[in-house]
This record gives structure tokens, sequence and C-alpha cells, in this order.
């Protein structure tokens, strides 16, 4: 169906698609928290398998990315429409996101795209084959993170004297600690006054818990393992860079949205494994 071979993208990359399935199930649901259309096509067989083998033998849904996708919706429609507070979003490891192509947003936003070469095209071509348009400006940018990416960004047009909303969803626990504070460090320096940062991490109290041993197994099967966490994620990621930080507990956001299937207990809580969705401001 396409001229790329899917097995070539690392297996980080390939999460996008299990990201897609676990969106496409969300958009199905009568109560849906948003609505993708494109994401089935986008998770295909890879994703829907990958979701099945990652919700293990209990079956359960995983409500993570409803709630992150629903927080991180709402903020950047806030950031870009109601505030009009940016004109340009960079999305870090975007994957299948299609945010460019489902939100309401300004017709001349621009909106940078920064993933593997590969996943960008072929996200590219199945976009292009199921007629999608977007509404604003969408550039896609082919590079690998934990090398070099500020240059290729800057040549696709990119301006750090214009305030930015930066997207970090779904990649910071995936890399190792000196990755995550160079990443941090290099979207800074590209930062203007007014920039705004949307980032979620999960804690170090997830890393160290039990109750997640299952998932972070499965996780480290796939080829993925979670290597970054931090409970303080204003402290340790923003703060010392300047930025002024609001952190959320998923817990706290998705009982909001009634998607959390367990009491909501106070952060710091001894023994409570935490996760994070956080709002820095320049």
């Amino acid at each position: 169906m396409n001229a790329f071979d899917e097995d070539r993208m690392d297996r980080v990359a390939r999460t996008a698609r299990w990201t897609a399935a676990e969106r496409a199930r969300e958009s199905a649901r009568p109560d849906r928290l948003f609505h993708d259309p494109l994401a089935e096509v986008l998770a295909g067989e890879q994703g829907r398998a990958l979701a099945a083998s990652m919700a293990g033998q209990e079956g359960g849904e995983n409500p993570w990315f409803a709630i992150r996708t629903r927080f991180y919706d709402d903020a950047i429609v806030d950031s870009v429409k109601v505030r009009h507070a940016v004109a340009q979003v960079v999305s870090l490891a975007a994957g299948m996101d299609t945010r460019a192509y489902r939100l309401t947003l300004p017709g001349g936003l621009v909106w940078y795209e920064l993933d593997r070469p590969d996943l960008l095209a072929l996200k590219s071509q199945m976009l292009t084959e199921a007629g999608a348009a977007t509404r604003c400006v969408r550039r896609t940018v082919g590079v690998d993170l934990a090398d070099e990416w500020t240059c290729p960004l800057r040549a696709a047009g990119f301006a750090p004297t214009r305030p930015t909303l930066w997207l970090v969803e779904g990649l910071i626990f995936y890399l190792e600690p000196a990755t995550v504070h160079r990443l941090l460090d290099e979207l800074t320096r590209l930062s203007a006054p007014g920039s705004e940062i949307l980032v979620d991490t999960v804690g170090r109290s997830m890393l160290d818990s039990p109750h997640t041993r299952a998932l972070r197994d499965r996780l480290a099967q796939e080829g993925c393992p979670w290597q970054f966490g931090t409970d303080r994620p204003e402290d340790e990621l923003l703060t010392p860079r300047g930025w002024r930080a609001t952190v959320h507990l998923y817990s706290e956001i998705g009982s909001r949205l009634g998607r959390w299937p367990h009491p909501v207990v106070a952060r710091d809580t001894p023994g409570v494994p935490q996760s994070f969705l956080v709002h820095g401001t320049r």
C-alpha cells in the first residue's frame, strides 16, 4: 500500500501508531473527549496490534492517551486562538498527531512537525491518500531529535524572534536524562519572550513503583523502555531554564474529564506513582 518499509523505523517512532490507535478508540466512544477522524487510518494494523499488546492480558483501556490529548487540545486552542499568544507551533516527535488537520486554528498559524524522516514521509503519504486538508500552514522537518535539529527547523522557516508554542508530548520519558536536558536547553534558546511549552512526564515514582512494573516490562519488550522520570518537573525541567510552570496531575485532569478510574491522591503521597502535565510560559 505504501512505498515505505515500516520495519526500518525505530521502535520509539513506531509507538506513534500505537498512540493513533488509542486516539481512534477514544474517537469511537459516544462520550469521547475529542474526535480524531484520521487516527484510524494512521494507526493501521501495526498500531492496533501494538495497542492490543500493550493492553496486556487484562485488556483494559489506558486513560492516559485520552487525557493527554484533550489537555493538549484545550491548551493549544487557548494559546493560538483564544489568547492569540503565538503564531507558530513546534511539535517535537509529532508522530501521527493530526491537530493541524482537526483543531479549529487560525489559517495563518505555522505548524512545524519534527520527527524521523521515514515516519513523516509515511504519514504525509497516508494523509494525502485520505484527502486530508490542514487548518493552518503545516511544515514537516525530518530530524533525529537526539542529534542536531535546530538548524533544519530554522531552514524550514522557523523564526526564533517570534513567540512559539512547543509541544513535547509523549516523548521525554523514552529518552536518556542527558538527552532530555539537552533538548530542553536547545528549545529554550530558541524561545522568544511570550513563548509557551506543553510537556508531559512520568514521575520517578512511576519508574520505581511495583504497580507499574507490568507496563514498564511490556514497554521494554517492545524496545521503548521508560528512561526518564521526575516528580518535580517544574524544579528539574523548567524553572532553572527561566520558564514559569503550572503542573497538573494526570489524575486530577482525568478525574475532571471523567476518565480516571482511581481515587485522586495528593501529590507527593509516599508510595503513590504519579505522572504530570505541565504548561510553561516565558
